[in-house]
Order: C-alpha cells, then sequence, then structure tokens
C-alpha cells in the first residue's frame, strides 16, 4: 500500500516536473524569441536613428554652411552700407559747397548786373548829354549858315556890314565885300583874322 502511494507520488512529481519543465522551455523560447524580436527592433531603430542622426548632422551642417554665407552677406552689406554712407556725407558735402559756390557766383553776377545797368545808365545820360550838345551843335550851325548867306545878300548889295560874335574872348575875323566889313566871332580865346574884298575888315 504504501509502495504503491510513493509510485503515485512519484510518477505525479515527474509528471509535474516535466509540465514545469515544458513550461519553462516554452517560456524560454518564447522569451528569446521575444527579445530576438525586440533586439532586431531595437536594431532597427538604431539603424533608423543613425540615419536620421546622420542625415540631421548633414543638415546641420548645411545650416552652418548657409549661416556662414549669410553672415559674410552681411558683412558685406554693412560695408556697402558704410561706403554708401561716406558717399553720401561727401556727396552732401560737395553739394554744399557747390550750393555756396553757385550763391557766392550769383551774387557776384547780381553785382556785375547792377553795375551793368549803373554803366549803362550812365551812359545813356551821356549820351543823351552828347545827343543834347550835337542838337545844339546842328542848330547854332543852321543858324551860321543862314547868317553867312544873309552876308552874302548883304554884301551883294554893297554897303555898310554887320557883327555877329559867338562866346567870350576875342573872336575869329572875317570879312567880306567892300567898305566897312562884317564881324564874325566863335569862341573864346585868340582869333584870326580873315578878309576878302576892298576895304579894311575887322573883327
Amino acid at each position: 500500500m504504501d509502495n504503491n502511494r510513493d509510485l503515485d507520488l512519484s510518477s505525479i512529481i515527474a509528471e509535474v516536473k516535466a509540465q514545469y519543465e515544458d513550461i519553462a522551455n516554452r517560456s524560454r523560447a518564447e522569451a528569446e524569441a521575444w527579445y530576438q524580436t525586440k533586439f532586431e527592433e531595437l536594431q532597427a531603430t538604431a539603424g533608423k536613428h543613425g540615419d536620421d542622426l546622420r542625415n540631421t548632422k548633414g543638415e546641420i551642417s548645411e545650416l552652418n554652411r548657409l549661416i556662414q554665407r549669410i553672415r559674410s552677406e552681411i558683412e558685406n552689406a554693412r560695408n556697402q552700407c558704410a561706403t554708401l554712407q561716406t558717399a553720401i556725407s561727401d556727396s552732401e558735402e560737395r553739394g554744399e559747397l557747390a550750393l555756396k559756390d553757385a550763391k557766392a557766383k550769383m551774387i557776384e553776377l547780381e553785382d556785375a548786373l547792377q553795375k551793368a545797368k549803373a554803366d549803362m545808365a550812365r551812359q545813356l545820360r551821356e549820351y543823351q548829354e552828347l545827343m543834347n550838345v550835337k542838337l545844339a551843335l546842328d542848330i547854332e550851325i543852321a543858324t551860321y549858315r543862314k547868317l553867312l548867306e544873309g552876308e552874302e545878300s548883304s554884301l551883294s548889295g554893297g554897303g555898310g556890314g554887320s557883327s555877329f560874335g559867338l562866346g567870350g574872348g576875342g573872336g575869329s575875323g572875317f570879312g567880306l565885300g567892300g567898305g566897312g566889313g562884317s564881324g564874325f566871332g566863335l569862341g573864346g580865346g585868340g582869333g584870326s583874322g580873315f578878309s576878302l574884298g576892298g576895304g579894311g575888315g575887322g573883327s
């Protein structure tokens, strides 16, 4: 009786042990399979991340090059801006100098114009005075011509003469015809005598 019970217990233990070993083997296999799958997934993920990392590094390098290029362009733009500002300042300075020079020249031209106007007015006055003198001389010449014509008429009839004098001081004597002579004087200072015909002519 006891022997049978020992055999049954031993067989039960062996069976349970076999079941546990089978479960353990299956669990081990499942665990290994799961770990292998996870490992492969991790390797794939790591590879993917490695590719992403390389791509990211490449993008970072490209961005760094772009940043350097932009910085260089910014520096060039700053230099150009400084150059332009200098040129603008120089242009403004030259413009101010040119404006001052133009204003000075304009003042000179205005002064020259005023002087020219004054000279023209003076010349016009002198010209008017000369014209007045010429007109007076023309009138005197016409008067003398008429007087001479009258003297010639008197001389042609014979008889006494007439005298006519202009100006101050001694005049010139001019006599025509016979008998008494006619006296004719012009201007001032010493005079000259001139006679034609018979008799005496005097001034």
